[in-house]
Order: structure tokens, then sequence, then C-alpha cells
């Protein structure tokens, strides 16, 4: 990921993310997708209204699917309205859907959308990641790691 892309990021009004997902898994490589929506899903993601809790990626017929994401359906909305957890298909060049397949097929990894956000031309966009499962020291490794960097912040802040 370069500078411009870490930019967009941070200047992006909506970032939805899967803290759990950083918890839970150490990420090998990132991907950026696109997302196949329909107008009142991207009205609901504008709105942060969309969670990526216990989300996970699927391969089908050389096509990229995100399973489980919640995108609560627009309030505002009416018969367009669809059903807030189906699958939807995610937009991906075919040497990236490629080196998806190899790691999938991996035993220990898997595919993980980590974050949501809308780049600069109003599209939504997921980041997805291929992680490989922490074991139960790694998880309190990582805690331990989480709260020495909140006590490096205060004794900073106290200067």
């Amino acid at each position: 990921m370069n500078k411009d892309q870490q930019e967009i990021r941070k200047k992006s009004p909506i970032q939805i993310r899967n803290k759990k997902a950083s918890f839970e898994y150490f990420f090998v490589d990132t991907f950026t997708a696109g997302i196949v929506l329909t107008g009142t899903e991207i009205k609901s993601i504008r709105a942060g209204k969309a969670s990526l809790v216990d989300t996970y990626c699927d391969i089908y017929n050389g096509e990229v699917w995100v399973k489980g994401m919640n995108v609560s359906p627009y309030f505002y909305g009416s018969f367009a309205n669809v059903p807030s957890r189906r699958d939807r298909k995610l937009l991906l060049n075919k040497r990236e859907i490629h080196k998806l397949e190899e790691a999938n097929k991996t035993p220990g990894f898997t595919i993980v959308p980590t974050l949501i956000f809308i780049d600069e031309h109003g599209r939504a966009k997921v980041d997805i990641a291929i992680a490989k499962g922490k074991k139960e020291f790694d998880k309190r490794q990582t805690l331990r790691e989480k709260q020495d960097r909140r006590e490096m912040d205060r004794a900073i802040k106290h200067f």
C-alpha cells in the first residue's frame, strides 16, 4: 500500500473497521477491492450503517464474494431495500483473484475484510487481507503490546 492510498483512507469520512479481525489474525497481504452494491446500500454505508463483524470472503467460479457483511436497510428506502446480510461480489483483477485462491487453498489461511471506506470518487471500497489465525499466546501478546503503547502515549502526554 503506497502513501497515496493511505492518505485516501485517512481522508475518507466513512471508515468501518473489523477490529476483531486484527485481534484474531495476522495479516499476510492486503488488497483493495470494489464492491457491488445497490443504490440504497451505498446510501446506508455513507450513513455509517454497516458492520464487518463475523465477515469472511469466499471464492466461487473465479469471483470473490464477501459473506456475512451487514448493511442496514436505508431508512428512507422503500421496496428497493435488499436483505441486510446478503452475499456481495467484490471487484478484483484476475491476478489478485488468483493470489487469493492460492492462499485460500493453503491450510490455516483465510480471507478477511478489514475496512470499508469511501474513495475520492464516492465509491465504496473494501480492504481485504490474507490472514493466518493467531494462537492464544499470540492474542495475549497483542493485548500486552496494545497496553504498552497506551502507557507510552500517556507518559508522553504528561511531559
